[in-house]
């Protein structure tokens, strides 16, 4: 539980009442809980509106206890991602969640737990911006994606791989290139030196994971034409003093994804549980935490130790 606003210290381990059954809401017994950046700004207090005890997690997976909902029958496999879990109401750091039954998204797998706790909200992520840039199968052409080695970063460069597109990703930490596969950019904050080499003409499309320090700067290196989404905030939320007009080139396009659009998507999780155990994605796990070492797991978070995605087991 996060007792306040603060450091990883903050984050303690409390035994809590068992949540009741209450309509419109099933009880999950988790089996696993990814980890996200977005916990840890939680956690650091800015997130609005937070109200504090709180336990984080945007997502989980486990198994249904108790429901009064016939869609979800007790011992049906669930995952959950985003609508509000660890901000309005308490999230997946936890033995037990208490959930809305429309955030529940019934699956069938094989996969251990931490495989599957590995999932919900980096390849759902990851999938939604690839439809946001308007890859799929049949596509043709460059991709950069700017923040690689992010398990976002590593599930996108999985599956645009799978449709057979060339693929280039950048890393601030020249250590962590051995995590990425196809073209390997080491960002040290200035220009990409290595991308006009590598394509003189420029990506068809950006995947901007980090942000707010690239955005601008990715709508210039994309091909005239080409298509920038910003889907993660590794440098923050906000783009200051952000001009339209004067950054987006005419042609280009800037979109975006937010994860909370695929919350509930049990069709494409079922998908991307189908690719996992085909070995056609291999999820990138860096590290598997318990729950008992949750604010060492924040550490290792804040410090970007990562490459890939942390898991924490109940």
């Amino acid at each position: 539980m996060c007792a306040r606003p603060g450091g990883p210290e903050v984050l303690q381990i409390r035994e809590v009442l068992v949540p009741a059954v209450r309509p419109g809401w099933s009880l999950v017994q988790v089996t696993g809980a990814g980890l996200n950046r977005s916990e840890l700004r939680t956690r650091q207090g800015h997130s609005p509106d937070v109200r504090f005890p709180r336990v984080l997690g945007i997502e989980c997976t486990g198994v249904v206890a108790a429901s009064t909902d016939p869609r979800l029958p007790e011992g049906t496999t669930v995952a959950a991602v985003m609508g509000e879990m660890g901000r309005a109401f308490d999230g997946g750091y936890a033995e037990y969640a208490l959930l809305p039954n429309a955030l529940l998204m019934p699956v069938t797998t094989t996969l251990p737990r931490e495989t599957l706790a590995a999932l919900p909200e980096t390849y759902l992520t990851a999938q939604g911006a690839l439809d946001a840039l308007g890859i799929g199968p049949g596509s043709t052409g460059r991709l950069l994606i700017r923040g690689g080695t992010s398990s976002v970063g590593l599930a996108a460069a999985a599956i645009a791989a799978g449709h057979g597109l060339e693929v280039a990703a950048t890393t601030r930490r020249p250590a962590k290139a051995g995590a990425l596969t196809g073209h390997v950019l080491i960002d040290d904050g200035g220009p990409l030196t290595g991308l006009p080499q590598l394509w003189p003409e420029g990506p068809d499309w950006v995947l901007d994971l980090v942000g707010a320090r690239t955005a601008v700067d990715s709508l210039r290196l994309v091909r005239r034409g080409g298509t920038v989404c910003v889907a993660g905030s590794l440098s923050g939320w906000t783009v200051p003093d952000f001009e339209p007009i004067a950054k987006i080139p005419s042609g280009t396009k800037l979109t975006a994804f937010h994860s909370n659009d695929h919350a509930g998507a049990t069709e494409v999780l079922q998908r991307i549980i189908g690719e996992v155990e085909a070995g056609t994605y291999r999820p990138h796990i860096d590290r598997v935490f318990s729950l008992d070492d949750i604010a060492d797991a924040h550490r290792y978070m804040e410090d970007n130790r990562a490459a890939g995605k942390l898991v924490v087991l109940p």
